[in-house]
């Protein structure tokens, strides 16, 4: 997969010069619409009205009535996703595998999502008319990704691959019969359930190799991030950048578990902006050896059938965002 992105890093950047340079102003813009996500009226006539409106012809697609393999059209000069992180993660990988002579179009993002993780690291911030104003101008974000190895559900993130209690947390939350369909709600629901797991959970021994320097110790904590923030707005790499070919390492070993704690409890009372305790330690590539079977993968959780070796590397540029 990678292979073939990096051998058409200069044909997407005349792609998307010939596509924001040229004189007409009709530029086409695919849609891609998560009924389920968030709780806005995101109608198909909203929505078409609104791009026409700032000078785009619209073509619309939910995401529960197309194929995931039909996301993406050659068509399409934008490729635009309303929803959250889980449709947007969709959506690139469709990108990521297209074929050598399919040119890749830039993604605009309408976040109404529950997290926006992605949305927030590219501070794609505003009303929906100011966001989708912004998309007209053209103004493009180079967006690392990290080729995944070791893992057997997918091969690549867009946000990060991490072990210890944010995995434990997709999976009391998955298991969860009464999630509130408000996300601010559902925010605060795994924000108060991640801190009960950080208090209970024992520590696991984990062996890393961060650009070829090996590390050793017991860790409530791992995290390899690709973005600034995961899962409920956990705000654990502030300085992360998602063009400088660089992943950010976060580790909180069984010591800080006091530490990690009052950080979730202070995300609940002082807000998404609570910046973390701890520093990341940046890398181009990262090794993992987890004593355990659980781990997520952006916000998929994985449970290997055993103990194996993950690895990553970050490849700079590979898509393109709108912001």
């Amino acid at each position: 997969m990678f292979r073939l992105i990096i051998q058409e890093k200069s044909f997407q950047s005349v792609f998307l010069q010939e596509v924001f340079q040229r004189n007409d102003n009709m530029k086409h813009i695919r849609v891609l619409h998560n009924p389920a996500a968030g709780t806005s009226d995101h109608s198909r006539e909203i929505l078409k009205s609104q791009l026409e409106a700032v000078g785009f012809e619209c073509s619309y697609y939910s995401t529960k009535e197309t194929d995931e393999d039909e996301f993406v059209s050659d068509r399409a000069d934008i490729m635009a996703v309303v929803g959250g992180d889980g449709t947007v993660r969709k959506l690139a990988g469709q990108i990521l595998n297209r074929k050598v002579l399919n040119r890749k179009p830039p993604i605009a993002v309408l976040p109404c999502g529950t997290a926006n993780n992605v949305a927030r690291t590219l501070n794609i911030r505003g009303s929906e008319e100011e966001i989708i104003s912004r998309w007209i101008k053209g103004t493009i974000q180079p967006f690392d990704v990290a080729e995944l190895k070791g893992v057997a559900d997918t091969n690549f993130i867009m946000e990060g691959v991490g072990f210890g209690v944010f995995p434990k947390l997709i999976k009391k939350m998955k298991a969860m019969e009464n999630v509130p369909e408000d996300p601010e709600e559902e925010l605060a629901l795994a924000l108060k359930t991640l801190h009960d797991i950080i208090l209970d959970y024992k520590g696991r021994d984990c062996e890393l190799i961060i650009d070829g320097q090996q590390q050793f110790g017991q860790y409530l904590m791992v995290e390899i991030m690709n973005v600034q923030s995961i899962g409920p707005n956990l705000n654990l790499a502030p300085m992360a950048r998602v063009d400088d070919g660089l992943l950010d390492v976060v580790l909180v070993p069984v010591e800080e578990r006091e530490a990690l704690a009052n950080y979730v409890k202070n995300r609940m009372e002082k807000g998404k902006d609570e910046v973390f305790f701890g520093t990341s330690v940046r890398a181009s590539s990262v090794k993992v050896k987890w004593n355990g079977k659980l781990l997520h993968a952006d916000d998929q959780l994985l449970e290997q059938k055993k103990q194996t070796e993950v690895s990553l590397w970050a490849r700079k540029g590979v898509l393109e965002f709108l912001v």
